[in-house]
């Protein structure tokens, strides 16, 4: 399992974990809906910030690799339909936070759901055609050479709440390929400092 596929779990769960949450909204319930909107903040810049790396870093790697472009094209006008549909996902969370009735939490989950439907799409397309790609070549220069780009355009405060948010509900087999690129010593001192605040207003959303 590549890095790529555990950050798809992390979303695949996230967008789970919304969609349930929603389902159970209480009327008028503006702290819930506040809490959700904070998790939901996180998400959406994982999400962007994912796809943006991609196209910008990963792309011109996995094409040095053999991946065609008209594939990556594809990839990247997947990538369109899912800001499309995040955007609409984000817009009805911004209004369940205004008027938190049962009308909007209905909208605001039907959002979401369409997000996760164009989402899960995508990242079973992307991991049919691209994770034995990276499974394949992970010790070629273009491979490690990217590894070695995302590490770099990422803050140790960025890399710690990413990290933060990988791990929260992980697998055994997502923490043992997060182990293969990140050793446990670096992973510990970043998500212990600069995944507190990931723990702090993230993580108990998803408690109670």
């Amino acid at each position: 399992m590549s890095t790529n596929a555990v950050i798809h779990g992390a979303v695949r769960r996230d967008l789970d974990r919304f969609v349930e949450a929603l389902d159970s909204f209480r009327v008028g319930d503006r702290p819930r809906a506040a809490e959700l909107r904070t998790a939901w903040t996180n998400f959406r810049e994982q999400l962007h910030d994912h796809h943006t790396g991609e196209h910008e870093i990963a792309w011109p790697a996995l094409e040095r690799v053999g991946v065609s472009r008209d594939l990556l094209a594809t990839m990247d006008e997947e990538h369109d339909a899912m800001a499309s549909a995040l955007a609409a996902a984000d817009e009805a969370l911004a209004v369940l936070v205004r008027t938190p009735d049962m009308a909007t939490a209905t909208r605001a989950q039907a959002a979401v759901v369409r997000l996760r439907e164009v989402t899960t799409t995508h990242l079973d397309h992307e991991e049919a055609e691209i994770e034995p790609v990276y499974l394949a070549h992970h010790d070629h220069p273009a491979i490690v050479g990217m590894t070695q780009e995302f590490r770099r355009q990422g803050s140790a405060a960025w890399s710690g709440r990413f990290l933060a948010w990988l791990l929260d509900g992980a697998t055994p087999q997502q923490r043992a390929a997060l182990d293969r690129t990140v050793p446990k010593p670096v992973r510990a001192v970043l998500v212990g400092i600069f995944g507190r605040g990931y723990r702090r207003t993230v993580a108990p959303v998803w408690t109670r």
